[in-house]
């Protein structure tokens, strides 16, 4: 027979928000890898926040949310909230019950702001490489390193002469600034002065932008290293230096790289931190690759140049799903943090799946 079009408000509910994630569900396992990255960061918390005054948003539950929004591809705060308010898996992964009352989104960005300048972030990224170290994920010995360029929350228009007054007529939006020439010594955003004028290549347009670097092991592919930076003022071969001298142990590593870094003062850089340069070779160099048969007749350069494109998948899932195409934050201290951030976010759900095809 048809059943009745009938609804019947229900008073009631004898169910909680655990029992509507179904127990097979692959976030329950991310949930458990996250509490266990956040209890290491109990102390921090507790230096943060004071032990007088109004209770504040917990920080377990703001970087929990915070994933969701990373994860699920959420473009702002506000849209996060609402999500939160009304989907029981986004409640049940931050922490809230059906009667909890899900906080305002001004109040989630100023909480979140705190977390940025105490460097949470950070410490959170360092905690969950603790967790893969201790699962034995990590290589000690193998890494690759590479670089790439994500879009400054600024415009063109607001890349302006640093001798115009902001209460200069020239300085005023809406100008026409074609056909000027314009350099990051002469010019400064407004919104954004940290992000500078970088383009990728030749033949492409120049933007306001930020370096990413990634460091890899090349055993599962996890980030054990990620610098942010101005993008014309520091090369990819400079923080890649500083990636590596940051790296523990004194014994021999080797490092792969694509042809970019085929030059003699990196090559030496590498060398003097006893490290083997898998660099691919650039033969269109002038005076030829620095790279010889000394270091390509071994097994090991070519395994390296296959393990490497590993880290094209950390840039590739950042941008795609993680929002660093474009993060929605200005100056350096917070797009770092942020990009810390989202590399800790692609190590969770790698270590997730790791573990699920073991497990097989």
């Amino acid at each position: 027979m048809r059943g009745s079009d009938i609804s019947q408000p229900t008073l009631f509910v004898t169910r909680t928000v655990d029992q509507f994630v179904p127990q097979n569900h692959p976030i329950r396992a991310l949930r458990k890898l996250v509490d266990e990255a956040l209890k290491d960061l109990n102390n921090l918390f507790n230096t943060i926040y004071s032990d007088n005054g109004r209770d504040s948003i917990p920080p377990e539950r703001l970087i929990r949310a915070s994933l969701l929004q990373v994860l699920y591809t959420i473009r702002s705060e506000r849209q996060l909230v609402e999500q939160i308010e009304y989907n029981l898996l986004f409640r049940w992964f931050v922490g809230l019950e059906m009667q909890d009352k899900v906080w305002n989104h001004s109040t989630f960005s100023k909480n979140r702001d705190r977390l940025l300048k105490h460097e949470v972030f950070t410490h959170f990224f360092d905690s969950v490489l603790s967790m893969a170290k201790q699962r034995d994920l990590l290589s000690s010995e193998h890494f690759s390193v590479d670089g790439t360029l994500v879009d400054a929350w600024a415009s063109q228009e607001s890349f302006q002469r640093r001798d115009i007054k902001d209460d200069d007529d020239q300085g005023s939006a809406g100008r026409d600034f074609h056909g000027e020439k314009r350099s990051n010594a002469t010019h400064v955003s407004r919104t954004d002065p940290d992000a500078e004028l970088m383009r990728k290549s030749s033949g492409t347009a120049s933007r306001l932008s930020y370096g990413v670097h990634n460091l890899i092991e090349n055993r599962n592919g996890l980030v054990v290293g990620v610098a942010t930076t101005s993008s014309a003022s520091t090369t990819e071969r400079e923080a890649a230096i500083d990636l590596l001298a940051e790296q523990p142990g004194e014994h021999r590593k080797t490092l792969a790289a694509d042809k970019g870094y085929d030059t003699f003062d990196f090559i030496q850089g590498c060398r003097g931190l006893n490290i083997t340069p898998h660099v691919a070779q650039n033969e269109n160099r002038r005076g030829g690759s620095r790279i010889d048969e000394r270091t390509t007749r071994h097994s090991g350069y070519y395994l390296s140049m296959i393990r490497r494109r590993l880290i094209e998948g950390t840039f590739g899932w950042a941008k795609q799903y993680g929002g660093l195409r474009r993060l929605m934050v200005r100056g350096k201290n917070k797009v770092s943090g942020q990009v810390t951030f989202i590399m800790a976010a692609y190590n969770l759900l790698r270590m997730r799946n790791l573990e699920r095809n073991m497990a097989l």
